[in-house]
């Protein structure tokens, strides 16, 4: 009886009583969950375009991060590094397009995700092989990132908003956002819609699949870049930024898999109900709960809306 008041009821209590780490604890998960929305969107983009799962997707979050850094620490600018870093993009979009699609048009879905796997592989050799395994240190400044933190009296205490994570929210929205807009109002994102479609089908009526997934793949790297700005100016950059990466999957099932709208209100769920989580029931199972809740969120949302909040449902005569 102790341990079920604990769990339902004290928690409310403890909001209750300090107001202001509640109002911290959201600030935090709303900034995680708005980067978690970026993550997810590079998968949604190259869904979207080519009906492919991208699982690469996570590597070349590290990838763009570790070249951007690499390339500074080679002594050259940090607006040249990062010009230097999207056309690196850019060649590796041209590359996957030429070397692994191109040759796997009209290829069963799965042999394309099996691409993707052998991709993720060559990017970890390839990006140790140039970088190392150690971790780097992005610092924020040498980007023209703020830094410091706005201190804010609330709710009888004080909120500490870093000026780095607010940088991180809004350059993430406005990337959401654009994106967002490009794929439903623009003539390039109708052709988006229509490879993800059918591939034969878009090249009866003249869409260039190998533009298209280039252009794709860009934009898919470009996100990639701006998430391993904003999570290894927050932390570090190291393979290990890939596991953080990867918690875009249970954004992805949350919000559904083809769905922009849903990556946005997914990324925002999970990153404000993991730091709940951890914070106020996390003490009563020993902690460390913020690694793997989102899955479990994930997991119960399978079990009754197996294409997600806001995916697309298929109807497949048999």
């Amino acid at each position: 009886m102790h341990f079920l008041y604990l769990a339902l009821i004290d928690p409310f209590v403890q909001m209750g009583q300090a107001p202001d780490l509640l109002a911290q604890t959201l600030w935090e998960g709303l900034v995680s969950g708005v980067l978690y929305a970026l993550i997810a969107l590079g998968f949604v983009l190259i869904y979207k375009a080519s009906g492919v799962f991208n699982f690469a997707q996570g590597i070349m979050v590290v990838f763009a991060a570790l070249t951007l850094v690499g390339l500074y620490a080679a002594g050259i600018p940090a607006l040249l590094a990062l010009a230097a870093t999207i056309a690196v993009m850019f060649v590796l979009a041209v590359a996957v397009e030429r070397l692994v699609l191109r040759p796997l048009v009209n290829r069963p879905d799965i042999v394309l995700f099996m691409a993707t796997f052998g991709l993720t592989y060559f990017l970890i050799g390839t990006g140790e092989l140039i970088f190392g395994g150690e971790t780097k240190q992005m610092i924020a400044t040498q980007l023209y990132l703020p830094s410091g933190a706005y201190d804010l009296p609330i709710l009888g205490g004080h909120v500490m908003l870093q000026k780095l994570d607010i940088a991180a929210a809004v350059i993430a929205s406005v990337m959401v956002g654009g994106l967002a807009f490009v794929f439903q109002y623009t003539r390039i994102g109708r052709a988006f819609r229509a490879v993800a479609d059918s591939h034969r089908a878009a090249l009866a009526v003249g869409i260039s699949l190998n533009q298209i997934w280039v252009i794709v793949w860009f934009a898919a790297g470009i996100v990639a870049l701006a998430t391993g700005i904003m999570w290894g100016a927050r932390s570090e950059v190291s393979f290990s930024l890939e596991v953080v990466a990867l918690k875009a999957l249970p954004v992805l099932i949350l919000g559904g898999f083809t769905s922009i709208p849903g990556a946005i209100v997914g990324g925002v769920i999970v990153g404000l109900s993991e730091k709940l989580f951890e914070l106020y029931w996390g003490p009563l199972i020993g902690g460390g709960t913020e690694s793997w809740f989102a899955y479990v969120v994930a997991l119960i949302v399978l079990l009754f809306r197996p294409y997600g909040l806001f995916g697309e449902v298929i109807i497949e005569r048999i």
